[in-house]
């Protein structure tokens, strides 16, 4: 029987030990952080929950537009929902825990044996586990995979507290509504909590370094998105670096590079990720890494035979579904299963602000920059029926196909729920589909996902 030790329970390491057992190996996850890892705990899971709630307030924006009169029938009367933030955040704690359980409940289901502990490499091909009394347990394996993850990145000048500097693992302590978050950073981390907090009734300043929001999001996408955020009152400070972040008493003080002060009640630092890897012995048995974050191939292998890596520890691309995928392909090629390696082409991702923002495939940029020849279709989602029901105003539909070909290369949706109206493209650009096979496709009348139609049949070409 093969052993397969795998260090770190998050979606790289328990769907890695998943595909191990269903394949017949012995297989071991050495966790110390709780099982799902930050993506169930403290990140993905912990966000999306707060993000609906916030998104259940956006609904209030266009209440009156549907015919819905919050006053009470009465004129005079001020009636707005208010959040119970500290209840929010005792829900978004007990659905992570609530799905980190049935997470290792599953595992156990599936004969994986878990250990809590702290896993170092001991060799290729021996980890040394750690557990919380001190003891120590050598596990001897044939292939190990390393899933560690990684953690918020905080600088010198900007040291989080807990209470007040903030990073997003921490904000779900608070028990009441912050009066003026200042938000670090306009990345996709930055961006998703300034449109919920901002939602929740909280005034956000967004402070981002770069010229726009979502600096590496598509262009379009991100200029709605800002305007968004403007007209729902948020202040967007762009081209604004952070120098430090300075607590006095109950008050925070963001100081820019330029001189300028912003004084808020909290701060949030969303400044990046760093991989979880140092300490625990890769570079002892030749595991190459690039500013910490371990270097992999398309299935997953490091520079060490024997050694693999998925998710966060690895900076290919930090999603949960993409560490879910590298950790099931590793255990593929490992156990000599039939397996295909990574295709980022076909990664679909999503920003979780109001409006969504997902995409897929190759971007507006690289058709721009001549990285591939491409045309594109945009089509606004104000002239969608669906929309007009619901009083959505913003957001369209993107979509890019070779020329002579047709073949779909790749797409944007701005919408409400564009994680699941993406999904069409999606398959669309995983299966070589041509623009012409996605129109022909029936969709729902009304529906959003009627545009993705729409945009395909423009794209349809007389020879």
């Amino acid at each position: 029987m093969t052993h397969v030790a795998i260090i770190g329970g998050g979606p790289g390491g328990y769907e890695a030990a998943l595909v191990a057992a269903q394949l017949g190996a012995e297989v071991t996850v050495v966790d110390s952080e709780g099982i799902g890892g930050s993506a169930v705990l403290t990140d993905c899971v912990p966000s999306k929950t707060l993000i609906a709630t916030a998104e259940v307030m956006t609904t209030f924006e266009v209440a009156s537009e549907l015919g819905i009169d919050l006053s009470c029938n009465d004129p005079d009367a001020e009636v707005a929902p208010v959040v119970d933030l500290g209840a929010v955040n005792r829900r978004v704690l007990d659905l992570a825990r609530a799905q980190s359980a049935d997470i290792a409940q599953r595992l156990t289901r599936e004969g994986v044996r878990v250990l809590q502990a702290r896993g170092r490499l001991d060799g290729a091909q021996r980890v040394v586990a750690t557990l919380p009394d001190g003891s120590e347990e050598t596990l001897d394996a044939d292939v190990v995979l390393v899933a560690t993850g990684a953690s918020p990145r905080t600088l010198p000048t900007a040291q989080p507290d807990g209470e007040r500097v903030l990073t997003w693992e921490q904000v779900y302590d608070l028990d009441e509504r912050p009066e003026h978050l200042v938000v670090v950073g306009s990345g996709v981390t930055g961006a998703e909590f300034a449109g919920a907090y901002n939602a929740l009734g909280i005034d956000v300043t967004l402070v981002s370094s770069r010229d726009r929001v979502l600096p590496g999001e598509d262009a379009d996408a991100a200029e709605v998105l800002e305007e968004v955020f403007q007209r729902r009152g948020m202040t967007v400070l762009s081209k604004s670096r952070m120098a430090a972040v300075e607590r006095k008493g109950d008050r925070v003080v963001v100081r820019l590079e330029d001189g300028r002060e912003v004084e808020g009640s909290h701060c949030l630092l969303a400044l990046g990720s760093i991989p979880n890897t140092e300490g625990i012995g890769l570079e002892d048995v030749g595991v190459v890494t690039d500013r910490g974050f371990v270097k992999v191939d398309r299935v997953s292998r490091t520079s060490a035979r024997g050694v693999y890596a998925a998710g966060d520890c690895t900076g290919v691309l930090m999603l949960a579904s993409v560490a879910a995928m590298q950790g099931r392909i590793a255990m593929w090629h490992a156990l000599g299963d039939a397996v295909q390696p990574l295709n980022l082409k076909t990664v679909s991702s999503n920003v979780f602000t109001a409006p969504e923002i997902a995409t897929v495939g190759w971007s507006q940029r690289a058709v721009s920059a001549g990285e591939i020849e491409a045309e594109p279709v945009m089509l606004p989602l104000s002239t969608n029926a669906r929309a007009k029901m619901q009083g959505v105003q913003d957001g369209f539909v993107k979509l890019f196909c070779r020329p002579g070909t047709g073949i779909v290369v790749g797409g944007v949706v701005v919408a409400p729920r564009a994680s699941e109206l993406i999904h069409a493209i999606a398959v669309a650009v995983a299966e070589n589909l041509t623009a012409d096979q996605l129109a022909h496709a029936f969709t729902v009348y009304p529906s959003m996902s009627g545009s993705v139609a729409e945009a395909a049949r423009r794209l349809h070409r007389v020879e």
